[in-house]
């Protein structure tokens, strides 16, 4: 990678509503989700830190601004030196490069949307843009459903010929996965766009506007997952996909003797315990976890102080101090903090919930 990496800004999006997860996100940011016990923003912290970028800047809104701060600090956990910015409404990705202009000053810089997850390298990228030729670089991933996107039409040079923000029409089957390297023609092009039918500033049409005036914009194309965090089936998904990339078992709680097994690529978290139960990987579960009478299949990431008694659990994030008791079995399911989930006096048949924090459920048959 080249050594001026320094020498860029990252700007990291971590406002917005996440209505489409609600009712969890109603009380927590949807950046700080967990997948495989870890907030969806630290991998993309570490991320950046790879790269050899020090300055960050991160976009909050002052509704969940709080709570980013208080998962991020000052960002020395990752060698970084973190500075936050509000966004007063949520009024486009181009509103939120508007509202950090005064931090990023002249610098080039690489924006990222803190609900975005993927395993491409970006050095290349990088290095492709410092080397000179172009105003902007976007990273793309071709998708299935391209509709749900903002898409790029691109030619046989990768070069962007133009931009469209989800086309009800077919017109390029490559995303906009969320990343972005611009330099300081960025802000010249905001300046001369308008809100959207909307009423955002669409990063799309800035990117547009820049091309129109003649700029260069290219795209690098991603190869391996990126997940848009936004839909619950996209963050259940990321969590098969990075808890099945852990390699390691490592086991520092107790397992009591007898009927309890642990079997596969498993964390668990200091002061937990497993008794009279099966655990299978790959899965992870925090501190202070209590396991009993349960089984816990794969995909199964649980967060701290949680209690599983006599239930049935896989493919499912569970996070801190939530309780499931007595006959559950739970599958692919989204289950917020401080939750009390209980079976009936029968074993019940196969559930799937989507819970947000503080929720009290009691699932019965008749």
């Amino acid at each position: 990678m080249s050594d001026k990496g320094p020498m860029l800004k990252a700007l990291v999006l971590s406002g917005g509503t996440g209505t489409r997860m609600r009712p969890l996100t109603g009380t927590i940011p949807k950046q700080l989700i967990p997948v495989a016990n870890k907030p969806i923003i630290h991998y993309v912290m570490e991320q950046i830190a790879s790269l050899g970028i020090n300055d960050v800047g991160v976009i909050i809104s002052p509704e969940t601004g709080q709570a980013v701060k208080e998962s991020l600090a000052d960002g020395g956990r990752w060698n970084l030196n973190i500075s936050y910015i509000v966004q007063d409404k949520p009024a486009g990705l181009a509103h939120a490069v508007l509202t950090a202009r005064d931090y990023l000053g002249e610098s080039s810089f690489l924006m990222y949307l803190g609900d975005n997850l993927i395993s491409h390298s970006l050095g290349d990228m990088l290095d492709s843009f410092l080397r000179g030729g172009d105003d902007s670089v976007v990273l793309v991933k071709k998708v299935r459903d391209p509709g749900r996107f903002g898409v790029a039409v691109v030619n046989d040079n990768f070069k962007i010929l133009r931009l469209v923000e989800k086309p009800e029409r077919f017109v390029s089957s490559f995303a906009l996965v969320g990343l972005y390297l611009f330099n300081k023609s960025i802000h010249k092009a905001i300046e001369e766009i308008t809100p959207s039918a909307r009423g955002e500033l669409e990063i799309t049409d800035a990117i547009q506007r820049l091309l129109e005036k003649g700029g260069n914009v290219s795209c690098s194309l991603v190869r391996g997952w990126w997940f848009d965090t936004g839909r619950k089936e996209d963050l259940l998904k990321a969590n098969r996909v990075l808890l099945d990339e852990r390699s390691e078992r490592k086991v520092e709680g107790v397992i009591i003797s007898g009927d309890s097994r642990v079997e596969g690529r498993v964390q668990i978290g200091q002061g937990s315990s497993i008794a009279g139960s099966v655990v299978i990987g790959p899965a992870v579960l925090g501190e202070g976890v209590e396991v009993i009478n349960s089984y816990i299949g794969p995909f199964s990431s649980i967060g701290n102080n949680c209690l599983l008694n006599g239930v049935r659990l896989e493919n499912t994030i569970v996070l801190n101090h939530s309780s499931l008791t007595d006959k559950l079995y739970i599958t692919e399911s989204l289950i917020g903090r401080h939750c009390h989930i209980t079976g009936g006096a029968a074993t019940v048949d196969m559930v799937r919930v989507n819970l947000g924090d503080w929720a009290e459920v009691r699932l019965s048959w008749v």
